[in-house]
């Protein structure tokens, strides 16, 4: 599929066949949250005294740790292009406890709002950018020293009524002075084309050159808020209108680059319009996924630090049935805000859960457990498989490693006997046996006398066999 096209183009089974590059099997939980999608653009071609009753499904996915919960809504954003927040509920507490308020994910997927539509202005603006910075390198690298500013002295009144035409010395030293500047003007423009060229060709790019920026008074680092966990970015307090100051930086032509266009993207993009449009985007298209959400539902007991799981509940109710949150960018409604609750749910159930955060997610989605064939599918089919990810990683060590499938087939038979056997962590699981396996290889690097290695069942065994017996496995395979 075309990466130019737009989201609002994509049918639900265009959806699904996007995340099934990257996810194995849930076709139940894609299915769901294709059709939440779609939705929302069905949404907005609606009439504007409709559409804004008709407000989002939200969906409440249920499963083991590792199945795909998280990857699901991380890939659903990222293929909208839409602001993007993961939080843990266990993380926030009931309003007079110590910890984050409930409102704090609103105000973080404005911040990844409007870091989405500022890096979208800026690339719009790259092209503007790169020209403004290739100048000021040129002029960096063949600076004009006879730049002065000209003074003039006022003509004596008098002198200018009775002789208009009269010259004084000095008057007639700049003049000549003015026109030896044209040459030396018409070199430095010549070197300057020349600079210019050498730049494009990209022979100057080991020379050091001194440039000017543009620098934030104040430095990003976060204050601390009544030692809450809560913390202000200082250098944001100001937004777009932060004080700067020029300072001057040596360094390489490479760099320079870099940073003048960056430097000069930042002059070009107006503040208030990105805040404005992160504003609207985070309302109609954000998406907030509320990871443990089982672990706030009361199971009828009520003590120590479950005290405050209904009081949780009942402070992110009104942020999902819709209200008004003030943003250092601005009010947000979260009416439109499509929330994806997930948990494992093995100690307690949705019905745990106060009845009406439950109305909240009508949507139910039950994942299912990972076997031997999703495992095996998952080291290889998706575009960023772990397999993959080896192969590549060894071979910025000039080592070509390939596993057979036997080999495949061993790996995923261990991790799914392990997954029954001991706890259900999912596909978390290939991820430490494919350490543990490629241990030696990883750890002898470029230094490996043989640079064609293949991984086959003997070998899969031989490591583990070698290493732990077999009824201590589960010590090692988490």
């Amino acid at each position: 599929m075309s990466d130019k096209k737009q989201m609002k183009d994509m049918t639900p089974k265009e959806i699904v066949a996007e995340l099934d590059k990257y996810i194995i099997g849930q076709e139940e939980a894609k299915k769901s949250v294709a059709i939440a999608l779609r939705n929302r653009y069905r949404r907005s071609k609606l009439d504007a005294e409709l559409r804004e009753e008709v407000t989002p499904k939200n969906i409440l996915m249920m499963g083991p740790t590792g199945v795909g919960k998280t990857e699901i809504a991380r890939r659903l954003a990222k293929l909208m292009d839409a602001p993007f927040v993961k939080v843990e509920a266990t993380k926030f507490t009931e309003v007079g406890y110590v910890g984050r308020d409930v409102e704090s994910m609103i105000r973080d997927l404005v911040e990844a709002s409007v870091r989405l539509v500022k890096n979208r202005k800026l690339e719009e603006k790259r092209e503007i950018a790169e020209k403004l910075a290739e100048d000021a390198l040129v002029a960096a690298l063949v600076p004009d020293k006879s730049e002065k500013k000209k003074t003039t002295t006022p003509l004596n009144v008098m002198e200018l009524f009775s002789r208009p035409d009269y010259k004084t010395q000095k008057e007639e030293y700049e003049e000549s002075i003015e026109k030896s500047s044209d040459t030396k003007d018409t070199n430095i423009a010549m070197a300057r084309e020349q600079v210019r060229k050498q730049l494009r060709e990209g022979l100057l790019e080991d020379e050091i050159v001194e440039i000017t920026v543009d620098v934030p008074m104040f430095d990003s680092g976060n204050l601390d808020v009544g030692g809450s966990g809560m913390s202000i970015a200082i250098g944001n307090i100001f937004g777009g209108n932060a004080p700067t100051q020029k300072k001057s930086r040596k360094m390489h032509v490479r760099d320079a680059r870099k940073t003048l266009i960056d430097n000069e993207s930042q002059k070009l993009i107006d503040m208030d319009e990105v805040s404005s449009e992160a504003l609207f985007n985070a309302e109609e298209n954000g998406i907030i996924f509320i990871d443990e959400i089982d672990k706030i539902a009361s199971n009828g007991f009520k003590q120590g630090a479950d005290v405050s799981r209904d009081g949780v509940q009942r402070d992110i109710l009104p942020i999902v049935e819709g209200s008004v949150v003030n943003t250092k960018h601005g009010t947000i409604k979260t009416d439109h805000i499509l929330f994806i609750g997930s948990g494992a749910f093995h100690m307690a159930k949705p019905s745990d859960l106060i009845p009406e955060l439950q109305g909240r997610f009508p949507i139910r989605v039950n994942l299912k457990s990972l076997n031997k064939e999703d495992f095996k599918a998952i080291l290889t089919v998706p575009q960023n498989a772990l397999i993959k990810q080896n192969i590549a990683l060894m071979a910025t060590e000039g080592l070509s490693l390939s596993f057979d499938d036997e080999a495949l087939e061993e790996i995923a038979e261990m991790a799914y006997l392990m997954n029954i056997e001991q706890e259900n962590i999912g596909a978390r699981r290939l991820h430490t046996i494919l350490e543990k396996l490629l241990e030696e290889i990883s750890f002898e690097g470029s230094d490996a006398a043989e640079k064609n290695i293949v991984i086959d069942r003997e070998y899969v065994r031989g490591v583990f066999a070698s290493k732990i017996d077999a009824h201590d496995l589960d010590r090692y395979i988490l």
